[in-house]
């Protein structure tokens, strides 16, 4: 089978690069369609091919305006070219992202089962027109991958989006990355801390609680017994916040890549997620792939996770309650022990990409299966 996954912004490399490794290893021809990743060069390819066919004509640094109205000036005919002259060589065409939804609504390949990935069931900060361009791309391909129950819940009953249409396939745990060529050391100052490390990490984006994070850290009095490590690149203001920290909060506010991203979940003796919101996040899975224990807000897919046992819990927004477990967690070794045991069973189990590559396939071969036996994409 014939397979293109299709991230045209390279918005998630290390999710397209385990999906498209994982098929091309059970054995489909796959070709991954994307753009070149701006901050670090994208993973290996590993059975797969990659071609970098949107977005060619550079356009500024990453983040910036000028990549911005760049991207969007190359975006209509870029699509027009994929689906009219690469598409057809693929027996499913399975995007990853679409995000200028207005116009994508309109640009879709349409001789091929179409598949979408709802990463994010509705944009969390939407421009005019987007969320209503959202409905009409699930209405618009012929399935939807959501990767919780959760996410097939609120596809049915926000949008409206039939239930048989919406298949339920997990996330992958990132292994990919506990292997990674070249990983390096932790930075001087942070190797020679010698006490317990709680990590927050990844894009730094008012829906993932920081402010809530920190508030739970001062509860813990001004010898927490640990160290707070908030890691990833900033995509807010983060200067109030940064201004109220307590001395044991360390800041590292930068794109950190694959070979450097290792040595912080080793080192982390717990990994802290306090969403306000999700669906499913690749910190966390990145997480389960090192066997870094978990403490986890109860949003989105996140209690299928910790029914496996590898994370705890806490309701979203609640500062004392986050406390009141970061306290109990660095005080309990052996509950970590068992957190990160979980995780790693779950990493090679439920969550492995071999499992999650088979889901795939099967809905592929029903899509295909279907299509040959005339039925029209919606």
């Amino acid at each position: 089978m014939r397979i293109d996954v299709v991230d045209p912004s390279a918005y998630t490399p290390p999710y397209d690069h385990a999906l498209c490794a994982a098929l091309a290893r059970a054995g489909a021809t796959v070709r991954l369609q994307t753009s070149r990743f701006p901050y670090a060069p994208a993973p290996t390819p590993e059975g797969y091919e990659r071609h970098e066919r949107f977005y060619r004509r550079g356009g500024g640094a990453a983040g910036s305006r000028r990549r911005f109205v760049a991207k969007a000036l190359q975006h209509v005919p870029d699509m027009l070219r994929y689906g009219r002259a690469v598409a057809p060589g693929a027996d499913v065409v399975h995007f990853q992202w679409l995000t200028i939804q207005p116009l994508d609504v309109h640009l879709l390949p349409r001789s091929r089962p179409l598949v979408l990935t709802a990463h994010d069931v509705l944009p969390r900060e939407p421009r005019r027109g987007q969320l209503s361009a959202q409905r009409r791309l699930y209405e618009r391909v012929d399935a939807v991958v959501a990767h919780s129950g959760h996410g097939r819940e609120r596809l049915a009953h926000e949008i409206g989006i039939a239930p048989e249409k919406v298949t339920v396939i997990p996330h992958g745990a990132f292994e990919h990355l506990t292997r990674v060529h070249g990983e390096r050391p932790l930075p001087g100052a942070l190797a020679a801390v010698r006490g317990p490390v709680v990590l927050f990490f990844g894009l730094l984006r008012p829906y993932k609680g920081i402010d809530v994070l920190l508030d739970a850290w001062r509860r813990l009095g001004p010898d927490p017994g640990a160290e707070l490590w908030i890691v990833g690149r900033a995509r807010m203001d983060t200067s109030a916040l940064r201004a109220a920290s307590p001395p044991s909060v360390r800041w590292i506010e930068r794109f950190v890549r694959d070979e450097e991203l290792a040595a912080y979940f080793r080192r982390a003796d717990l990994a802290v997620l306090p969403y306000r919101q999700a669906e499913q996040s690749g910190v966390l899975f990145t997480a389960l792939a090192f066997g870094t224990p978990l403490l986890a807000s109860s949003v989105g897919g996140f209690p299928d996770v910790a029914a496996a046992g590898a994370a705890a819990l806490v309701a979203p927004g609640d500062a004392e309650a986050l406390a009141s477990a970061l306290q109990r967690l660095m005080a309990d070794a052996g509950e970590r022990e068992r957190l990160g045991a979980a995780a790693r069973r779950a990493a090679a189990g439920a969550y492995s990409w071999e499992a999650v590559a088979a889901r795939h396939l099967e809905l592929y071969e029903t899509l295909t299966g279907r299509r040959r036996a005339g039925e029209c994409a919606p």
